[in-house]
């Protein structure tokens, strides 16, 4: 029996690309504004501000209820194509997307 060449490491992680979120929903800048409001930008170029105040405020806001902080809110950020806060907080993309689409002067509120 001949023998067999040894194994080359697998280098198929080489040629796998770092993943890039492509979805036009996906956000592409966000900058806090007064009043618990958020101006977000998406992949896409749409753009528009959306106001968190009644959903931070309602007492059915949940896990939302951190970002009364004022402190707290305005460290939004973007993290793998979604608003974003620490904490592991963010707020599905795909729905603000809708909504301020949808809005005629592309504010909305969620």
């Amino acid at each position: 029996m001949l023998p067999q060449p040894i194994a080359e490491e697998d280098s198929a992680i080489a040629l796998t690309p770092a993943v890039q979120p492509h979805m036009p929903w996906r956000v592409a800048s966000v900058e806090p504004l007064p009043d618990y409001r958020l101006h977000v930008r998406f992949l896409d170029g749409l753009e528009g501000v959306v106001d968190m105040a009644a959903l931070i405020a309602s007492p059915e806001a949940g896990v939302f209820a951190a970002l009364r902080d004022i402190a707290v809110f305005n460290q939004a950020f973007v993290r793998l194509g979604a608003v974003s806060w620490p904490g592991d907080l963010d707020i599905a993309p795909d729905a603000i997307h809708g909504a301020i689409k949808a809005s005629p002067n592309h504010e909305c509120g969620v």
